[in-house]
């Protein structure tokens, strides 16, 4: 006759998550920023995006480094590498790639095309970070106010957030930055970019805090007592972090895009000061006869973009699933 053997002890039960429900399916000894890791590096195209960001940032980091490597400053002008008989085009093959210039040269002037580039990626995610770090700061403080405090404080940010979304960003970035002509250039574009950015993530962060803050464990703070500063820096911000990381690597594409965008334009950094928005203003006129000039930067920029819009689209969907579905 079988025996029925009932255990010893019996295990607990998982905890329950942010939301209150029992965890179920996640690996014992993960946290959950270690399961968005492993989730991030099963997906190739994450991977791919990963790595162009990682090697975009170490080129901007150790831009003097790699100018010295190659020889040549960004602003070192050398006219043996054009030809001053056919409108200073450069000398050889693909725009003058070679030994001496691993990218090619700049027509007229001679300048490295490859320290004006690293140089270029330094300045384009200086700016285009910068300014994401602004707009998420500035968003995400004001979002959470008006989440979480609701009423006219909400009806006011709120309303802020619609005036500042109806201005024409682009027409006004172009006529500040015309008229401040003394002004240290990147702290100015960082600034203005700041300005006409953030109601973006606000409205994100406020629909997130207005979904969380009638939750278990936000009215079980309230009534143990803590303070609206203490609930908003303990439990709702840990809780709506996920949607800002994900929205975050999104903006970062745009705000190097805009760079770029105002450089071409002749209103964003000034020369010698290498950008590839500049570069790729100046090759316009020799498309035809220097291709390469134009598609160099060009490159970089596109892969700039599709890098951190990639890891931003797989982010958003392993740390906000719900986004792609409001």
């Amino acid at each position: 006759m079988a025996t029925l053997t009932v255990p010893d002890r019996v295990p607990p039960p998982e905890p329950p998550d942010s939301a209150g429900k029992p965890a179920t399916g996640a690996a014992p000894g993960y946290g959950p920023w270690r399961l968005a890791w492993r989730q991030l590096s099963r997906r190739p195209a994450a991977r791919f995006g990963l790595v162009v960001v990682a090697l975009l940032v170490v080129m901007a980091v150790s831009a003097p480094l790699l100018s010295a490597l190659g020889g040549w400053s960004p602003t070192e002008f050398d006219q043996t590498a054009v030809d001053p008989y056919l409108g200073g085009l450069p000398l050889g093959p693909l725009g003058g790639i070679g030994p001496d210039h691993w990218l090619g040269v700049e027509p007229v002037t001679g300048r490295d095309l490859f320290a004006r580039v690293v140089n270029g990626a330094q300045v384009s995610l200086l700016i285009s970070l910068s300014a994401t770090a602004v707009v998420v700061l500035a968003g995400t403080a004001t979002g959470i106010a008006a989440g979480y405090f609701g009423g006219r404080t909400d009806a006011v940010l709120s309303r802020l957030m619609d005036l500042t979304m109806s201005f024409p960003s682009l027409i006004f970035m172009i006529a500040m930055m015309s008229v401040a002509q003394d002004v240290n250039r990147i702290f100015l574009m960082t600034a203005i970019i700041g300005v006409f950015g953030w109601p973006g993530i606000a409205r994100v962060v406020r629909g997130e805090t207005l979904s969380v803050k009638h939750r278990e464990y936000v009215e079980a703070a309230r009534v143990g007592g803590s303070g609206a500063w203490r609930i908003l820096g303990r439990e709702i911000l840990p809780n709506v972090a996920g949607p800002i990381i994900a929205y975050t690597t999104l903006l970062i594409p745009g705000m190097i895009s805009t760079e770029a965008a105002l450089s071409y334009l002749g209103v964003g950094v000034r020369p010698p000061t290498p950008s590839w928005g500049q570069m790729i203003a100046d090759s316009v006129a020799f498309y035809e006869t220097d291709p390469m000039y134009f598609i160099i930067p060009s490159l970089f920029l596109f892969l700039a973009v599709l890098a951190f819009t990639l890891l931003g689209d797989a982010l958003r969907d392993i740390l906000d699933p719900r986004g792609g579905r409001r």
